[in-house]
């Protein structure tokens, strides 16, 4: 079993501004093939922006994706986890809050991602 977040986090993130349209934030999605992005703001995590928050919480509603912002749809103040914590802290908290990801921040800045799938083998 693996005991840190840093041996099965996925380095680096994708991030957006607050103000940053849908459109923007799905653009990102596509092209670096991932189903969530941090909005962010000097290097500080706001929320985390996931691709069925764009369908649920905007396109269902009807809202033009070109002109809502990225802030007014994601999840604020997520739950994070840091690169030395324990694969245990990183499970329960994804338990706790029932998240699928949880952003990895180190100092006040985001330096990777950890999902469900990452976790997979340790939630058995």
């Amino acid at each position: 079993m693996t005991d840190y977040v840093r041996d099965v986090m996925t380095p680096g993130v994708a991030a957006v501004r607050p103000d940053a349209s849908l459109v923007e934030a799905a653009q990102l999605m596509r092209a670096q093939d991932i189903g969530d992005v941090l909005v962010t703001v000097d290097g500080r995590v706001l929320g985390v922006l996931t691709d069925r928050d764009i369908a649920l919480r905007a396109v269902a509603d009807g809202a033009d994706p070109l002109t809502v912002s990225a802030q007014s749809v994601c999840t604020p103040n997520p739950v994070v986890v840091g690169p030395d914590d324990a694969v245990s802290a990183a499970v329960g908290l994804m338990r706790d809050h029932a998240v699928r990801r949880l952003p990895v921040v180190e100092d006040g800045q985001p330096v990777g991602m950890v999902s469900l799938g990452d976790l997979a083998p340790d939630l058995a």
